[in-house]
């Protein structure tokens, strides 16, 4: 969520490109990315129960089953719109379920991880589809799922999350009303203090390539290689 909120801002004070084509010039690395990334999430998952035992197996299973049920729906809920289907946002669907079940693994059940993936790729497909936040030009769609994914995942753990008092559904209206509490204020918190940041570096160092960079490429521009 934080990520998300420093992206967004990095956008804003960067602004548009001046040529908005953006084509992927690598799925098979794209999916392999993603693979890894998928591996990779275990480990903070199902690894900070710091322990070999039924927390972290839970944990293991709703990451797997939260990140295969949004990829799924990311594709299905394209078909639907009229959208092609595609590896890219298979990939995509799969980290924003990745993402919104990072604050509930370990705490909610196989069944209920498929409805966080079901339900945060819903909401992060229409921000990234949506008309307003396409016009900031966030290229890799950070915010909309990451940040989206990281709020979704916040919401729905202090819904959902299981035990005694543990969540809304549980008795847990405290645990609900502290989880969006800290909603806000980190939201708050990270959109303002990044933008600051941003702003001030930018003084600084502009952050901000040449039009001529931004014509041949950073790769050549900045790094004198070609891809």
């Amino acid at each position: 969520m934080s990520a998300g909120f420093a992206a967004l801002d990095v956008v804003i004070v960067l602004g548009k490109r001046k040529n908005r084509e953006h084509i992927p010039t690598n799925i098979p690395f794209v999916l392999l990315g993603t693979g890894m990334l998928w591996f990779g999430w275990f480990g903070f998952n199902a690894g900070s129960a710091l322990a070999a035992n039924g927390t972290a197996a839970m944990a293991f299973a709703t990451t797997t089953i939260a990140s295969a049920s949004a990829m799924m729906t990311w594709i299905f809920f394209d078909r639907i719109n009229g959208r092609k289907v595609s590896a890219m946002n298979a990939c995509i669907g799969a980290v924003v379920g990745l993402v919104v079940i990072t604050p509930a693994a370990g705490f909610v059940s196989v069944p209920k991880s498929i409805l966080f993936g079901f339900i945060a790729v819903i909401v992060s497909n229409l921000m990234v589809n949506w008309k307003k936040l396409k016009a900031i030009d966030d290229t890799l769609d950070v915010f909309a799922c990451h940040g989206v994914g990281g709020i979704m995942g916040m919401i729905l753990t202090a819904i959902f999350a299981e035990g005694e008092n543990a969540s809304l559904l549980h008795g847990g209206w405290n645990v609900f009303s502290h989880h969006m509490i800290a909603l806000v204020l980190v939201s708050g918190f990270t959109f303002f203090g990044a933008l600051a940041l941003y702003k001030l570096t930018n003084i600084i160092i502009p952050l901000r390539v040449s039009d001529e960079s931004e014509r041949v490429g950073l790769d050549l521009s900045q790094h004198n290689k070609s891809m």
